[in-house]
């Protein structure tokens, strides 16, 4: 049974209300190149379910799993192992299908599951409070971002050449409709990060700074200087930290002075999933509660003086205020949140800060491997899991080269930076706990072979 549920006089009623002379309209900022020109060549036009069934499952032996063979890549999403109990609790009939609660009196477990996730995340990124999640790292990044615009009544954010790309993208998509000034470029294969001379460059017009801990080449350093550069100018800092797990080891952004700390949460209790569905961190300090977006629990007690759950200053949200609210979520990454929460609470800070340990000494044995093949060298003076190899010629050949060769070598600068011919050298590797003694072996092997 076909399921058409719309007429042809229903669409153009529709489309009469709106304002468009037809559906094409509606897709406008959608750039040419993305568009399709008609229907997709890969999936059949009219077949039975069994017959879908085998076709879907012919294009999906076509993808590679990130188990079958030496795997580095990263640039802001990584390969973890996730014990098996996390995906056992998440699918409990209670939690899988639990969207978002906005009714909390009968929602006690939801609301005890996010609270002690925000207990977490702050305690994790040193800062007073957290919130219960959002979409993404990405989002998260720009929520800060026009967070701060409220809180200084500026408009104008320096980012870091060493933030990611895909969350300066997202930032422009937005500003374009904030009117924010975005100050930014791209890094250099440096291995000092650009931190002072964001320090130098804040002024009286600047709402933040935006740093991203590790940065996208994998490069660390101090904040402390930058922070007070910041609060000298009544600015923000904003730290970005797309691998939580570095911060079993290294100094947390809110322990260095950051105001607000976001990030993506997927390196813990989320695998890859070909991208998504994630889950954004964000916290801050608590003189910006009541500024900071998304769902906030809070602990109380009932009339009966037990202890129980709420949601707490909801007043700021879309779904009550409307267009005078700090935020246009309207839920939060919830069962992610809770995968994340969790792995944590299995793994403990004792686990975490063994599991850092673990993926920093593998880091430092394939970096020490790595830079053994003939015109290969080390970029970084310091990283914890993550580091930028300077390779003889452009990256980004070498790359599906390795991957003939069965090896996942990392992610090429030139696929990130597009046309920055000063990058296209650059390769971003990963090594985690899932990375062994003979991936690092193949790997090196397999670029000696390729760079030969």
């Amino acid at each position: 049974m076909r399921y058409l549920p719309l007429t042809p006089a229903d669409r153009s009623a529709m489309l009469a209300a709106v304002g468009a002379s037809s559906i094409d309209d509606l897709f406008v900022d959608v750039p040419e190149a993305a568009q399709l020109a008609g229907p997709i060549a890969q999936l059949p036009m009219h077949a039975s379910e069994l017959a879908v069934e085998r076709h879907m499952a012919a294009l999906a032996q076509q993808n590679r799993a990130a188990g079958e063979g030496p795997f580095f890549l990263g640039a802001g999403a990584y390969r973890h192992h996730v014990p098996a109990s996390v995906d056992h609790l998440i699918q409990r009939g209670e939690f899988l299908t639990a969207y978002t609660p906005y009714q909390p009196e009968i929602a006690q477990g939801t609301l005890q599951m996010l609270f002690e996730f925000q207990t977490q995340v702050a305690r994790l990124f040193g800062t007073d409070v957290a919130n219960a999640s959002m979409y993404d790292g990405s989002t998260a990044c720009w929520e800060a971002i026009v967070m701060a615009r409220r809180v200084t009544r500026r408009g104008k954010a320096l980012l870091s050449t060493g933030l990611h790309p895909h969350y300066r993208s997202v930032a422009r998509t937005m500003a374009k409709y904030t009117g924010d000034v975005l100050v930014d470029g791209d890094p250099s294969l440096d291995a000092a990060t650009d931190w002072s001379a964001l320090a130098a460059a804040v002024d009286t017009e600047t709402s933040c700074v935006v740093v991203q801990y590790p940065d996208i080449l994998g490069r660390l350093d101090d904040m402390r200087a930058l922070a007070g550069a910041c609060e000298a100018a009544g600015a923000l800092l904003i730290a970005v930290v797309t691998e939580p797990v570095a911060l079993g080891l290294i100094l947390a952004p809110g322990e260095m002075g950051a105001d607000i700390v976001v990030g993506e949460g997927q390196s813990i209790g989320v695998g890859l999933q070909f991208g998504g569905p994630y889950v954004g961190l964000f916290a801050c300090k608590a003189k910006y509660v009541r500024q900071m977006p998304g769902r906030l629990c809070g602990e109380t007690l009932d009339a009966n003086g037990k202890r129980g759950f709420v949601l707490t200053l909801s007043t700021r949200e879309q779904h009550i205020r409307r267009e005078k609210a700090t935020s246009n979520i309207c839920t939060n990454s919830g069962l992610c949140a809770l995968a994340f929460s969790i792995h944590m609470t299995l793994l403990g800070e004792a686990g975490l800060r063994r599991l850092a340990a673990i993926n920093h000494g593998r880091a430092k044995a394939a970096a020490a491997a790595l830079a053994k093949v003939p015109g290969v060298s080390v970029m970084n003076s310091g990283f914890f899991n993550e580091f930028t190899l300077v390779l003889p010629k452009a990256a980004r050949p070498v790359v599906h080269e390795l991957a003939e060769r069965g090896v996942l070598g990392g992610v090429s600068l030139g696929r990130l930076y597009p046309g920055n011919e000063g990058l296209a050298n650059g390769l971003v590797v990963a090594v985690t706990e899932t990375v062994t003694e003979a991936d690092i072996a193949a790997f090196a092997a397999a670029l000696k072979e390729v760079l030969a």
